[in-house]
């Protein structure tokens, strides 16, 4: 890679827990433990003190998009504000070179007494634009937002999606180097989420280094190269897919205990023509194999297949399949047994993962459970918003035509287009 534009290196950051000093009898004991360190322990921290951010490195070249994920408290806002000189880190280095967009609270930076349009100037002037060059991006900037009957109105009476519209649509069109986006754009409407993913997919192709926080897996798994799983310190960085993975297995461990008398050694999915299943169109049709071994007699047994969205872990299937439907009569110990089973992919974009479990249907026991076994992302650009895809045909007919309306051609596009094309017929 050449050189980065965005550099984080072995940094760290503290904080105190909401230490107060209400009186000088509370002040000089909190002063004096503080310089002869009496509380101090190994890892550099007081009694009041913890660690938002523990050694965390990541560079980000041109043209890159890098994505932070990990549970709320995990340190990724922390992150960016270090990024952008808000916070001064306590160890380590970390920096920006070049113009740098950052959307990183709603209405972050905005003055709530000045009007939109103002405000507007505010932050060409902060990120080193002349008055002339921010007028010439006034237009696009306004358009973006959606928010011109209220462009001379004080953004104080904003609300928090119009906000995240106008901070992002000035961040996303000063000509930045870097562009640094947090969660905040959850608050703006389906649609003005897509218009910003799209947007920073031109910013990447121009050149751009992206550094994106969200809770959006599939968002993250469509724009970014490489990501960060963050939970106070790295717990996984590389390709997307793979951090992800790491990422869906952490959130969803310890929800079912098992007892390991049947081991799941192995998982593998693909397209039932033999590619990668790693991105699908809507209906593709998809085979999930298993290995599986038995350490112990089992009478009988249950599989159970399921589906959820990694994004929120919506289960959107659950199926059961007894041994005698698979033509089995349980597992003996040392057994070994391979499973295929074959689905269709009939979901709508979004990022999935694979869950199995192996049941003992007499006892009520879980033997196994094991998510996620794959992930799978969906593909697709013209629903704006759901889980199925159903196959939807839509036939136009004019009643003043000779031709019979169930006879007329049909129209059906592939998943999800076909039912934005119903919404829109």
């Amino acid at each position: 890679m050449a050189e980065p534009l965005v550099v984080f290196d072995g940094v760290w950051k503290k904080f105190r827990r909401g230490e107060r000093h209400d009186s000088l009898r509370d002040l000089i004991p909190a002063a004096m433990r503080r310089v002869l360190g009496r509380t101090a322990v190994p890892t550099g921290l007081d009694d009041e003190e913890f660690w938002a951010v523990r050694d965390v490195s990541f560079a980000v070249g041109r043209g890159e998009a890098f994505g932070i994920v990990g549970p709320n408290g995990a340190g990724k806002s922390t992150t960016l504000k270090l990024l952008t000189r808000i916070l001064k880190p306590t160890r380590g280095t970390c920096g920006i070179r070049g113009r740098v967009g950052a959307l990183i609270e709603v209405a972050a930076g905005f003055h709530p007494d000045l009007t939109g349009r103002e405000n507007i100037f505010l932050q060409g002037a902060i990120m080193g634009m002349g008055r002339a060059e921010t007028a010439k991006k006034l237009d696009e900037i306004v358009e973006f937002a959606g928010v011109a009957p209220f462009l001379d109105t004080p953004v104080k009476r904003y609300s928090s999606g119009m906000n995240a519209r106008l901070g992002f649509a000035i961040a996303a069109h000063l000509d930045p180097d870097v562009l640094v986006i947090d969660e905040v754009l959850s608050v703006g409407d389906m649609a003005f989420q897509e218009r910003c993913i799209t947007r920073m997919h031109e910013f990447k192709h121009r050149g751009v280094a992206i550094v994106f926080v969200s809770h959006n897996l599939h968002a993250v798994s469509m724009l970014c190269d490489r990501a960060l799983f963050l939970r106070n310190e790295a717990i996984a960085m590389g390709p997307t897919q793979e951090v992800l993975d790491c990422y869906v297995s952490h959130a969803a461990k310890g929800e079912r205990p098992a007892d390991g008398d049947v081991v799941i050694e192995s998982a593998t999915l693909a397209a039932e023509t033999g590619g990668p299943a790693d991105r699908l169109a809507p209906g593709t049709p998809v085979v999930l194999r298993l290995d599986i071994a038995s350490r112990a007699d089992v009478g009988r047994v249950t599989f159970c297949f399921l589906v959820h969205r990694s994004t929120d872990l919506l289960p959107v299937y659950n199926g059961n399949f007894a041994d005698e439907e698979l033509g089995l009569e349980g597992l003996r110990a040392g057994d070994r047994l391979s499973l295929a089973i074959h689905f269709r992919a009939n979901l709508l974009r979004g990022l999935y993962h694979v869950e199995c479990i192996v049941l003992d249907t007499v006892r009520q026991k879980f033997l196994n459970a094991v998510a996620p076994l794959a992930s799978f992302s969906v593909t697709e650009t013209r629903t704006w918003a759901g889980v199925a895809d159903l196959g939807v045909v839509v036939r136009a007919h004019r009643p003043d035509a000779d031709d019979d309306p169930d006879a007329a051609r049909p129209r059906r596009a592939a998943g999800a287009q076909a039912a934005q094309r119903a919404a829109t017929t």
